[in-house]
């Protein structure tokens, strides 16, 4: 399985449909929430929702919609990755509710060599993420410092920092 790419593997244009999609359950937003201290009671507390608000329900807090797909896009994006170096925008266009699937794929933009260092370059990408029907509800695009093959190469191959099985 491909996890990452090289900078050369990069192409213009390419899109990158990221599987498996995921459910969201009221248990990964409550526990994010918690995590991220997010006690919003649009995504907490059902009775406020249902009586206070336009959608009735809870909604799923947003950054927990873009930190899943950004974690799906991972094994086709950044999974060899040097670093994130900007996320230029960010936006929740509709809402997720608990019990949506959400699905990801990333199209890649621009690229170009490092203008310091001529083992990596940057990849600019944009995300979108979207619920089983097709609603359309995250775009983010960002900029992805990646190795190039000879990076790679110079560190001891795709999984340098994996030991191997000693049998006794």
């Amino acid at each position: 399985m491909q996890f990452g790419r090289t900078f050369e593997e990069f192409e213009v244009g390419a899109v990158y449909k990221h599987w498996p999609g995921k459910t969201v359950t009221e248990y990964d937003d409550h526990l994010f929430c918690l995590l991220t201290m997010n006690h919003h009671p649009l995504h907490l507390d059902a009775n406020y929702a249902e009586q206070t608000t336009d959608f009735k329900r809870n909604v799923v807090v947003g950054n927990y919609v873009y930190s899943l797909l950004l974690g799906m896009s991972v094994p086709d994006v950044s999974g060899k990755a040097i670093a994130n170096l900007e996320i230029e925008s960010l936006k929740h266009v509709a809402p997720t509710f608990h019990g949506d699937t959400i699905y990801g794929e990333t199209t890649v933009l621009d690229k170009w060599p490092s203008k310091s260092k001529d083992d990596r370059g940057i990849v600019y990408v944009e995300t979108k993420g979207y619920k089983q029907d097709g609603t359309l509800v995250c775009v983010f695009k960002r900029k992805v410092m990646v190795p190039t093959a000879t990076y790679i190469e110079a560190r001891g191959g795709e999984q340098a920092g994996r030991p191997e099985l000693q049998e006794r």
